[in-house]
């Protein structure tokens, strides 16, 4: 009986591929972070985010189509919507920021069986 991440698809460097976006997309977030504490470059911060999120997101369902049904893909949506928040609302930009932070940490590092949970 095949477990719901057996059919995980995968192509030769996508380890590094994914370990260089994840990087890119850190140093956006720190980036970002430093710019809405008035030490750095917001919009280069926040572009570097979004990029390399998207991309890593992409690569996520690319690689296993279920990932926007389980618990980590429906996260990044959430997050999405909170940044979506950041940009209609820029009052609450420095506490959402945090929000994201603190979701992504969870996230990230719940065990697997939580991860990847089927939501629906």
């Amino acid at each position: 009986m095949l477990k719901q991440r057996d059919n995980v698809r995968d192509f030769p460097g996508r380890r590094w591929l994914n370990l260089s976006l994840r990087t890119a997309h850190l140093s956006g977030i720190v980036l970002l972070g430093a710019g809405l504490l008035g030490a750095g470059n917001v919009t280069a911060g926040a572009w570097l985010t979004l990029i390399s999120g998207l991309a890593m997101f992409a690569g996520d369902a690319w690689a296993n189509p279920a990932h926007l049904r389980e618990v980590a893909g429906f996260g990044v949506l959430a997050k999405l919507g909170l940044v979506a928040l950041m940009v209609a609302h820029p009052a609450s930009a420095l506490p959402v920021f945090w929000a994201i932070l603190v979701i992504s940490t969870l996230l990230s590092h719940a065990p697997g069986a939580i991860r990847h949970r089927r939501l629906f």
